[in-house]
């Protein structure tokens, strides 16, 4: 019999509070998730902190970069109203006191949970590497190592993590527009382990079954993203995919244990 998928929270159970805050990454845990996944990016003084967007404006109202405030100014910016206004059936006067954390909060966190945590690296050609580095420098001495898998769009980053980490796992991140710049599909593959990654992070409309055929002769896992449809428990196990990251962990785990 085929496994069923593990359920990994995106950005938490993002879509039951503000996305990659404490509170979304508890919620996660609390319904059970398999796992949880988030970003990480550099504060002006080098301390990788927790959020997707390179500025402060969708989720913290404020017109000012990430990479322009120290971490323990963003520690004081709240990101958290903006879900209560924009989900008012879904939202929580306490979502108000969330900030941005740091990665090291977040894994305080987590660190009684034995499931897998997705650091995803939201970086650029100038600062994949000072990322990379203060993302290992983070988690080197961490109980918990083996549950993390590094990942990133930003594909250089991946050799960088594994000189500083050979044992962490990496994965490379491919969204659809990938296929305008390979002949093939197979190319993905070819180029993920030209950059030494462990894995494939696939977007959902990737993840075919001749392709995730092609990635398992390959010896590349797959998860997939983001994946909010509860018939993909069902097609990952029919395609051998290995976890999916979901916006709403507790409605997927429900699909799966009806499988």
């Amino acid at each position: 019999m085929s496994v069923l998928p593990q359920i990994i929270g995106h950005r938490g159970a993002s879509a039951h509070a503000p996305e990659n805050t404490l509170a979304a990454l508890q919620i996660a845990l609390d319904v059970g998730a398999d796992g949880v996944e988030f970003d990480v990016r550099l504060s002006k003084d080098d301390v990788p902190v927790v959020i997707h967007d390179a500025n402060l404006k969708r989720t913290g109202g404020r017109n000012e970069k990430v990479s322009d405030l120290t971490a323990e100014e963003l520690g004081n910016v709240e990101v958290g109203s903006w879900f209560n206004k924009g989900f008012p059936k879904r939202a929580n006067p306490a979502f108000s006191k969330e900030t941005v954390p740091t990665l090291a909060a977040v894994l305080e966190l987590l660190n009684q949970t034995t499931g897998l945590i997705y650091i995803e690296l939201k970086c650029g050609i100038k600062d994949h590497e000072p990322l990379a580095k203060a993302v290992c420098d983070t988690i080197r001495n961490s109980p918990q190592l083996s549950q993390m898998i590094v990942k990133s769009f930003k594909l250089a980053a991946i050799p960088v993590v594994r000189f500083q980490l050979p044992e962490v796992q990496t994965a490379a991140l491919f969204e659809p527009k990938i296929l305008d710049l390979v002949r093939g599909k197979k190319d993905i593959i070819t180029v993920a382990k030209e950059f030494g990654a462990h894995q494939l992070s696939l977007h959902t409309s990737l993840a075919t079954k001749k392709f995730t055929a092609l990635a398992k002769t390959a010896e590349m896992p797959v998860t997939i993203w983001t994946a909010d449809n509860i018939k993909w428990p069902e097609r990952c196990r029919e395609r051998g995919i290995g976890a999916l990251i979901t916006n709403d962990p507790a409605k997927l785990i429900a699909a799966r244990s009806k499988l």
